[in-house]
């Protein structure tokens, strides 16, 4: 059974940071690629960053140079470190294994966490 559980999200002013924390469950861990998604209102869910298991990473155009991803397999955890936050990165975040980062589609496309809302507004 794959389980993921997202946090660390919360409400921060225009150039603010937060760290958001995914922990997976299932062996499937370090074998695969895993991405950060988020969906704002009104649109569909978007990649935002992705790390392969060898730690390639790849980012979306509006955070790159901005957000970081990173993952450490011995705790079975993927992070996105985001900084100089923009009111539109305002959203649900979530976490998901990958098919590739290539590709950047979600893995496990039926068992999504309930994620972690970040707000970023004065």
């Amino acid at each position: 059974q794959v389980k993921f559980e997202e946090s660390g999200g919360g409400l921060v002013q225009p150039g603010g940071s937060l760290r958001l924390s995914c922990l997976a469950s299932g062996t499937f861990f370090s074998i695969y690629a895993m991405g950060w998604f988020r969906r704002s209102p009104g649109k569909q869910r978007e990649l935002v960053a992705a790390i392969s298991s060898s730690g390639n990473t790849n980012y979306a155009d509006s955070v790159k140079g901005r957000f970081t991803i990173s993952r450490d397999n011995a705790e079975k955890s993927v992070y996105l470190q985001m900084n100089s936050l923009k009111p539109e990165d305002t959203a649900v975040y979530y976490c998901n294994a990958l098919e590739s980062v290539r590709s950047g589609a979600p893995y496990f496309n039926d068992d999504w966490g309930q994620g972690t809302q970040v707000t970023v507004s004065s």
